[in-house]
Formats: structure tokens, C-alpha cells, sequence
């Protein structure tokens, strides 16, 4: 799968109150949890995003709280990836159960600049710098996590192989 879209950049330690504020937990609406993602952090982020727009970070992406919110609301808000030199554990686990794709990639993470295009392979964990020109490799998930992302998360996954 090939993902393909403009980067968000930010840095080390973006945690989940930043990605999601806590005042707009009380929502389940994923339009609603998207419509203030980052916002704490980045005001014109929900302005600018567009679908298939890919986030890069630095070290520990999704620190703090464990809610599946934060995940969610990077997804609904029509971002396909999530690029970072190394995820928060919680958040990494929650990205795969909601389907959302990430990558950790310290190398592509430290190198790549806001507003720069971006091809991704997923399958082979390839990252293709298209303004710069440069690539970088990834350790793409294997097929098990891989088809739990392409299903749309843990829970349309295992509907799908007739598990709920």
C-alpha cells in the first residue's frame, strides 16, 4: 500500500492532550475529536490538513494519557500516516487498533521538513522524499498488523474474519 501527502512536522514528546485536548474527551464524534486535533500545538493545523497528509515527529509521539482519542482524531482528520523517530507504546498499539498507519523512522523523522511530499510504500517501508529526493527505509509491520490497518482497525479486522 502507498500513501502519498504533504508533512506536518513537529517535534520530540507530542502528547496526547496536545494531539486531542482533554476538554473535548466528552465526544465520541470522530468529526468533532478532528475538528480540534492539534490545536493546542499547531492552530492552523485543521485548516490546512488534507486527506492523505502525512504527520513526522520526533522521539516519543503520543506520550501521556492512553485514550484512543488521540489516535482517532489524527485519523479522522484525513491524516494516512504517522511518521516518528519513536512512538509512545500505548499510542503505538492504539494507532494499529483504530487503523491508523505509522512508521518509526529516525532517520526520515530528523530529515524531513514541514510542507515537503512524501510516497510511502507500507509493504516494504520505503519513504520516498519527493522534494529533496532523498529515501529512507522503515521496518514495515508485518502482514498479521499490516491487514488489521488495511481493515480499518482491531475491531473491523476481527468482524471481518467472523471473530465478533
Amino acid at each position: 500500500m502507498k500513501i502519498s501527502g504533504n508533512v506536518f512536522k513537529y517535534g520530540d514528546n507530542v502528547d496526547t492532550d496536545v494531539i486531542i485536548p482533554a476538554r473535548y474527551l466528552n465526544t465520541v464524534s470522530e468529526k468533532e475529536l478532528a475538528s480540534h486535533c492539534m490545536e493546542d500545538i499547531d492552530a492552523n493545523f485543521v485548516k490546512e490538513v488534507k486527506p492523505g497528509d502525512i504527520i513526522v515527529a520526533g522521539e516519543n509521539f503520543g506520550c501521556g494519557s492512553s485514550r484512543e482519542h488521540a489516535p482517532l482524531a489524527i485519523k479522522a482528520s484525513g491524516v494516512s500516516l504517522v511518521i516518528a523517530e519513536s512512538f509512545a507504546r500505548i499510542f503505538y498499539r492504539n494507532s494499529i487498533n483504530i487503523g491508523l498507519s505509522i512508521l518509526e523512522c529516525p532517520a526520515a523523522a530528523k530529515a524531513v521538513k514541514a510542507g515537503d511530499k512524501l510516497i510511502c510504500d507500507l509493504d516494504s517501508g520505503v519513504i520516498c522524499d519527493v522534494s529533496t529526493g532523498e529515501k529512507f527505509q522503515s521496518e514495515p509491520f508485518p502482514p498479521f498488523i499490516s491487514e488489521i490497518i488495511a481493515d480499518g482497525g482491531l475491531i473491523p479486522h476481527l468482524s471481518k474474519k467472523g471473530e465478533l
